[in-house]
């Protein structure tokens, strides 16, 4: 079949799905009666999307679907069918094809692959010796820019003359033993808040969502139940709550940020432990390479479950991060408002900033379900130690730089923050419709449509009757809305949201551009990626989509 643009029918019956994506809920009333449902012969199994989404993992990103697709994952438009003939174990393409999940005997069936081993020989992030000086680089890097930002007035702590460098480091220790000690306050704070949440996202209400079929469980699909949304305006009148009635000032964060430190690290090492361990004895293990450093980094379980209910994964995805961002930000205000009366423009910027986050991150939870690290990644310390140290107590340096300093120190002209208001609320409607219109899209091919209506719902969240380019095998490729002017405006988005974070501080402290350097990086090299992955999935489509739409980041830009 020939490459086609083409616009998608208007008035055609939808394919009805075996199972819709998700449903809504009133509220908890007791366990699911199983966790994991019987397999679908539908093999795109994204569940229905909400109308207004995130880019937080990038759900259905084209890239990440080539990749998936190159790992024997889900292929958008293919059957699943786990027993084709009585023998072959695997998937059949939109051809007719089967590509088979093991290895071809002389007989003509196949013997299924080991899940439990990693026979692909690839190795991330410089194999063991590079997992192993993240896993001490980076909370020394954490420690080292909380002692900048404490003690050093927001800059590079750095030798005094005549110091030599061992003096430095004994330094360097001090001020963490003494300023960052994790005490038993801090570990009551950090655990009462992962308990609280663990509970929330047991009992609040919510929706369920279904994930993508498993190969090394037959196909079958994993059910998740996504109650982020009811989690996080709970959570913000109950803090809310605590404070005014004196029980636990918000600003408390801010005071006991370096034992909350010290005590998110240990928990991520201690968690990571725990997990890695508990999947060995359990014989849960999944795509284990025999490089016991390399594995511990990379994680042993790919689906870790408490209680046949608690996805850890999705629960350490949304809550942990960015729940202690917002709240960090919030406990900013509370402080700044105590000490002046008032609270500085730039701190309700960063408060509106990772408020509109963190609710997006929850209204699109169900996204997150068919992601690549949901789907994909194993539950190891680079999961667990970015979610629960990494993302929220090294991104909130923005925040840390304006709650250490007095007002007048970071201030911006009037007009100009009045315009980077206006400038971020016009990117993030950009980047949530953006989102949207790619996630309803693929909920349409499925003949699914959900409007669920989670705060805010924008105008432009769909396209009607988009135009697609399709290719030789049947996948489609979204050419039209927003994806029509530019092939990854939402990492724009994205980068804009990261820098701005930063420039609200301005240029005096180097920590607040932590997270923008870092994300600036991460994500050029995921573009890459996902041109490279995009190319060799699509061909010849993918290329006519680069030509219809030259503009990668910024349309009629660049």
């Amino acid at each position: 079949m020939t490459e086609r643009v083409t616009r998608s029918r208007a008035g055609v019956t939808p394919r009805k799905p075996v199972n819709p994506g998700f449903v809504e809920t009133p509220g908890r009333r007791g366990r699911p009666r199983k966790s994991v449902l019987p397999h679908e012969l539908e093999e795109d199994s994204t569940p229905a999307p909400s109308e207004s989404n995130v880019a937080l993992s990038e759900p259905l990103d084209e890239g990440d679907e080539a990749k998936e697709d190159a790992n024997s994952h889900a292929n958008g438009h293919a059957k699943f069918d786990p027993h084709v003939n009585g023998n072959v174990n695997g998937t059949v393409k939109a051809n007719g094809t089967v590509k088979a999940n093991g290895t071809v005997k002389a007989n003509g069936t196949v013997k299924p692959k080991n899940h439990k081993v990693d026979t692909s020989g690839e190795f991330e992030f410089g194999g063991s010796w590079g997992v192993s000086a993240l896993m001490v680089g980076f909370p020394l890097l954490m420690w080292y820019m909380w002692i900048g930002a404490t003690y050093y007035d927001g800059h590079f702590p750095t030798r005094q003359a005549g110091q030599t460098f061992g003096d430095f480091l004994k330094w360097m220790g001090h001020l963490v033993y003494t300023g960052a000690f994790p005490h038993a306050k801090a570990w009551l704070i950090y655990w009462t808040f992962f308990i609280v949440q663990g509970l929330f996202y047991l009992f609040m209400p919510g929706v369920y969502a279904e994930g993508k079929p498993l190969d090394h469980l037959g196909g079958q699909r994993l059910k998740y139940y996504c109650s982020a949304v009811s989690s996080f305006y709970t959570s913000i009148v109950l803090v809310v709550a605590l404070h005014f009635s004196g029980v636990f000032p918000l600003y408390t964060l801010l005071d006991e940020f370096g034992p909350l430190l010290s005590v998110a690290i240990i928990s991520g090492y201690i968690v990571s432990i725990l997990a890695y361990v508990s999947a060995l004895y359990r014989g849960a293990e999944h795509r284990m390479t025999g490089y016991p450093v390399y594995d511990f980094f990379m994680g042993a379980e790919l689906n870790p479950r408490m209680f046949g209910w608690l996805d850890f994964k999705m629960f350490f995805e949304v809550r942990l991060p960015w729940f202690i961002l917002f709240f960090t930000s919030l406990g900013t205000a509370a402080r700044q408002y105590e000490r002046y009366g008032y609270v500085s423009g730039e701190v309700c910027f960063l408060l509106m900033a990772h408020f509109l986050y963190a609710n997006a991150c929850c209204k699109g939870e169900e996204l997150i379900v068919p992601t690549w690290d949901m789907y994909y990644e194993k539950w190891g310390f680079m999961l667990i130690f970015w979610n629960l140290a990494g993302v929220p107590l090294s991104y909130c340096h923005c925040t840390i730089y304006l709650a250490n300093h007095p007002p007048s120190t970071y201030a911006w002209p009037k007009p100009a923050l009045i315009t980077l208001f206006i400038a971020y609320l016009g990117v993030y409607w950009v980047w949530d419709t953006c989102n949207s219109q790619k996630n309803m899209f693929r909920a349409r091919e499925r003949g699914v449509a959900l409007d669920r209506r989670t705060f805010p719902q924008l105008p432009w969240k769909e396209v009607k009757n988009p135009k697609v380019i399709r290719s030789s095998t049947g996948d489609t490729i979204l050419c039209d809305g927003w994806y029509g002017l530019a092939r990854k405006v939402h990492y724009s988005c994205d980068l804009f949201f990261a820098l701005s974070w930063g420039a609200i501080t301005g240029f005096r402290s180097p920590f607040p551009w932590f997270y923008p350097v870092f994300f600036t990086a991460m994500i050029s090299h995921r573009v890459w990626r996902d041109i490279v992955k995009c190319r060799a999935k699509y061909g010849e489509a993918w290329r006519e989509y680069e030509r219809r739409v030259p503009y990668l980041f910024i349309p009629y830009v660049i």
